[in-house]
């Protein structure tokens, strides 16, 4: 095995390998997936974005692999698709910055004034 992700595993996720354990479970989750997915008061197209920059955000190799595809599917142009991961990357680093207001407290209350 040369990489700890192999492209080929993410085939086998939507095989339903997954699911060969706890069937009752992973049929839940496909059930609750598709509906997440379908058309609503977001386009699909607009999901896939949103997953695509959330998949960055959680760094998961697969999903960038899958939702890439995706939003080029519908259509969507590299421009679209970066501007949604600085998105994902500009909240996930102020979420960051936000808990520096934790630690900020913290400091506060240990520190002799």
């Amino acid at each position: 095995m040369n990489n700890y992700f192999e492209k080929e595993d993410l085939n086998k996720f939507g095989s339903g390998i997954i699911g060969e354990d706890a069937s009752s479970l992973w049929n839940k989750f496909i059930e609750y997936y598709g509906e997440v997915f379908a058309e609503g008061a977001l386009t699909a197209r607009e999901k896939a974005l949103i997953a695509l920059a959330v998949a960055h955000t959680v760094q998961c190799p697969y999903c960038i692999d899958s939702y890439t595809h995706t939003a080029l599917n519908f259509g969507c142009d590299q421009d679209q698709i970066m501007e949604a991961i600085h998105v994902a990357a500009a909240i996930k680093a102020g979420a960051t910055l936000a808990f520096g207001v934790q630690s900020k407290n913290i400091s506060d209350k240990l520190t002799i004034k």
